[in-house]
């Protein structure tokens, strides 16, 4: 091989080398760029899971603080009705179990939503024992108070006819008054059904919603009517109208001297004891979201109410 060839040969070794170099560079600068890429998508992710779990923290604690407040009210409560009591400590006993809850699952926005239901629900059921162990109170001093009125006007004044008659109709009234049933641990639920109906799931999305689940209990009154009670209830939907299967005579019924219509009702044979029911409420037409106004009546008188809000 002459001395040119040689010098040719050379050269051109020289710009392969120098090309595969320059392709290997490329590479290089693609495989850097692509890492780059892949480490900025991962810290961006990283730092949006971070706002996430913190919006999530601060809502457990705000759950965990409206928790602590309803345990401290529920302590408040006192009635001498030995089944309103042993009801109210198992609502305590439930509260400090969904305390463990949410410290448990701190970072678990769906365990922290559920928590967060639970609350507003408890919170509703105990305004209903307020309401239970004030007209139980009120109800009883008012009944000594008259009882012991007549008595003395019959003892000592038998002549005075007009104004025992008087004190006979004030203590009937009073009796009739008493004898007002009370309700309390009413709860709203959204339900739909599975396996043809007999199995029920609980959902507050509205467009799932089949029927609404009302629950409730009668408390003990030695002083009303015993027998078959016929328990309405009675909806107001979120535009304000009132929710029924039928707009007919056979839905019709009266509470608070007004007549309107009943989504559900149900019948319990009432043996002036406590008693619970529950009753599947339904209208026309499929469910809309917003907030449910919900009423219980019996005898002619609203005695309870609630809401649902639907999503």
């Amino acid at each position: 091989m002459t001395h040119k060839s040689m010098e040719q040969t050379q050269q051109n070794e020289n710009r392969k080398k120098g090309g595969l170099l320059w392709v290997l560079i490329g590479i290089l600068l693609v495989s850097n760029g692509v890492t780059i890429y892949l480490w900025l998508t991962e810290k961006n992710k990283a730092a949006e899971q971070v706002v996430v779990t913190e919006k999530v923290v601060v809502e457990r604690d705000n759950v965990k603080s409206e928790l602590l407040s309803l345990q401290e009210e529920y302590k408040t409560l006192e009635t001498t009705d030995e089944g309103l009591k042993k009801q109210i400590e198992e609502k305590q006993a439930y509260i400090a179990q969904l305390l463990e809850e949410a410290d448990k699952h701190k970072g678990d926005a769906y365990v922290i939503s559920k928590l967060k239901k639970e609350t507003e629900t408890l919170r509703t059921i105990m305004k209903g024992y307020v309401r239970t162990i004030d007209s139980l109170g009120t109800l009883n001093k008012t009944l000594v108070a008259e009882k012991e009125t007549v008595l003395k006007e019959l003892g000592n004044e038998k002549t005075k006819t007009s104004s025992l008659n008087k004190e006979k109709e004030d203590l009937q009234a009073t009796i009739q008054k008493g004898s007002i049933l009370s309700c309390f641990n009413v709860v709203a639920k959204g339900v739909k059904f599975k396996s043809g109906g007999k199995k029920e799931t609980e959902t507050s999305k509205a467009s799932r919603v089949q029927k609404i689940k009302v629950s409730f209990t009668l408390g003990e009154n030695k002083i009303a009517k015993a027998g078959e009670k016929t328990v309405y209830v009675r909806i107001i939907t979120p535009d304000g109208k009132e929710m029924a299967k039928n707009y007919d005579d056979s839905y019709r019924f009266t509470f608070d001297k007004s007549n309107g219509y009943y989504a559900g009702k149900e019948s319990l044979n009432y043996a002036n004891a406590e008693i619970s029911g529950v009753t599947y409420c339904e209208g026309q037409g499929p469910f809309v979201p917003g907030k449910y106004i919900i009423e219980v009546s019996c005898d002619g008188v609203v005695i309870a109410a609630t809401n649902l809000t639907l999503d």
